[in-house]
């Protein structure tokens, strides 16, 4: 694909405008991009926005993406969230072909490396505890100061570093440092930590090493082995680029690729840090990492969210050098946009009111006409039971109503949806004073929904049939945060939302989506939203995931702008 085909296509800003030039220029034949995430949680949507651009600039500028595991850290890393990263990818429409790699892949080129800066005098083992060592180094107004260890022997260091390989000394005892510059006005070019000992099985490599190399060492050189030319990276990165460099310049290196910063994705009512959601997954307070509420690629793929939506966020919001805050309505956005083209319609009642039809005749009802989807003829229709007693939604009847309430309340005519006009009469009530019942006549003559003298309604209400309904259960999925900015650090649980999850026992669904159980397929409830089958779901006992309602509504019930 040529260059200025492959801009249009996908789209515009600075990463790829880089890009574009580096191959007008021919300073590369070949785009290689990189997706490196650490094995060591689930993916958030955060990182989907990584994935779409390195992915996205490879396929635009036909070029390949890696998929890399940088895992360097086993006390943290599972097979499960390496598994689940690789669904993950492959769930929003990426794939790595052949090129799948780890950062443990080069564990022994990269020890090799280490040794060639030690014997270049470039490198030296540290005595000191992991406290000293912090304070040495300085603060951002105030230069560090050299290690007592900073100046032994190339065969000091040699022989301390093997020793470390081999595994004669415990955990935290030594560690290996670049020897660079303790006055750098960068901490991170201020004897950075290469290699630490840390006794661990590790996924790949089981009890084979007793050392690990830091993360900020193995990525770029992993980055150099495997040929990428374009190391794409979030903002927090700008400062470790000259570390990266760095090493690039001083190591036998067979690439040299160039980092780019680009701005990490922040959401309103959504906390991104995995310090964060690893604590929120590890204490209760959700069930999981692909809970609903998690802004995790798994718990947006469990509320139904489908990935093109995803894709189509990312596009929206675009890329740019600097941090901002993207309003979590624009994803509802996307994901409305997305549902809405594809999702059926079906009825169902989420708190049922029974309502009794006295003048309707008894026994089994008729067949009523309802479309799949109103925008789509080809989705055909489908038959639904209509009869004496149906269900309708408690909220939309009131004894009292307010100004502009035109839904069911005494004496009050409705339309209900594909039926008929009925006219509620009277309000049945337990002991208790709570309405439990409605009698209601209706009008014959209008079947499907129109009065043939012309007469209006100024309210069209949901219903389902008493006798063929099934019942299920509905969770409505709300923000996991109360805030539009909640805190990501200490006391992060004070901006939990305590109604981020609310379940509907009772209700009650059409039949067809009964028989329907674990469909990935998305339906629209009309005038609720949009919903999916959980997992949990059973023939039986259906379980419905709201994935998004048809408007916002959160935001303003909690104070904050819609």
């Amino acid at each position: 694909m040529a260059t200025g085909e492959a801009i249009a296509e996908g789209g515009r800003d600075f990463i790829r405008d880089i890009v574009a030039a580096d191959l007008d220029a021919k300073r590369h034949s070949t785009v290689v991009t990189r997706f490196p995430p650490e094995p060591n949680g689930y993916l958030h949507i955060g990182h989907a926005k990584s994935i779409c651009l390195n992915f996205g600039i490879a396929e635009e500028f036909g070029g390949r993406c890696h998929l890399r595991f940088d895992d360097t850290n086993p006390t943290r890393e599972e097979q499960e969230y390496i598994d689940a990263i690789e669904a993950d990818v492959r769930w929003l429409g990426f794939d790595w072909g052949r090129n799948l790699f780890h950062a443990s892949d080069y564990f022994e080129r990269l020890y090799e490396w280490a040794e060639l800066l030690i014997e270049a005098g470039k490198a030296y083992v540290d005595d000191q505890s992991p406290d000293a060592m912090r304070i040495a180094r300085g603060t951002l107004t105030e230069p560090g100061k050299n290690s007592p260890f900073r100046g032994r022997t190339v065969e000091e260091n040699l022989a301390l570093f093997r020793r470390m390989r081999a595994g004669e000394f415990e955990n935290g005892a030594r560690v290996l440092r670049a020897k660079i510059d303790m006055a750098s006005g960068n901490i991170n070019l201020r004897d950075p930590v290469l290699y630490r000992i840390l006794k661990a099985p590790h996924p790949r490599t089981g009890t084979t090493w007793s050392i690990y190399p830091s993360y900020d060492y193995a990525h770029g050189q992993s980055d150099a082995i495997e040929g990428i030319t374009h190391s794409i990276c979030t903002l927090e990165f700008e400062d470790h680029r000259p570390l990266y460099d760095w090493f690039l310049a001083n190591l036998p290196v067979p690439s040299k690729p160039r980092q780019y910063e680009f701005a990490r994705l922040n959401i309103t009512y959504t906390v991104l840090s995995k310090r964060v959601l690893t604590t929120l997954v590890r204490d209760g307070h959700v069930k999981g990492w692909d809970d609903p509420r998690m802004p995790t690629l798994a718990g947006l793929r469990r509320r139904g969210v489908p990935p093109g939506a995803i894709r189509d966020f990312v596009k929206r919001i675009g890329v740019a050098k600097a941090n901002s805050v993207v309003d979590a309505n624009v994803l509802d956005f996307s994901i409305r946009e997305a549902l809405n083209k594809t999702a059926l319609r079906r009825m169902a009642v989420l708190r049922p009111l029974k309502v009794v039809i006295e003048n309707y005749p008894e026994g089994p009802g008729e067949e009523l006409d309802a479309v799949n989807h109103p925008d789509n003829p080809e989705a055909g229709s489908r038959k639904i039971k209509f009869g004496r007693e149906i269900y309708i939604e408690r909220e939309d009847f009131m004894e009292v109503p307010p100004k502009k309430f035109f839904r069911l309340s005494p004496g009050m005519e409705v339309r209900l949806r594909y039926a008929y006009f009925i006219t509620c009469r009277e309000a049945v009530k337990n002991a208790a004073g709570e309405v439990v019942e409605l009698r209601c006549t209706y009008d014959p003559a209008t079947r499907g929904g129109n009065a043939p003298d012309g007469r209006k309604v100024k309210a069209t209400i949901h219903w389902v049939s008493a006798a063929d309904s099934r019942p299920a259960e509905v969770r409505i999925y709300n923000p996991l945060f109360s805030k539009p900015d909640p805190t990501g650090g200490e006391g992060f649980t004070d901006d939990l939302n305590p109604q981020s999850l609310e379940v509907m026992r009772d209700a009650r669904v059409e039949p067809i989506l009964a028989s329907g159980s674990n469909s990935p397929d998305p339906v629209q409830f009309e005038r609720q939203g949009y919903f999916v089958h959980d997992p949990e779901s059973t023939s039986d006992r259906p379980v419905f995931n709201r994935t998004v309602g048809l408007r916002d509504t959160f935001a303003k019930e909690v104070g904050g702008k819609s």
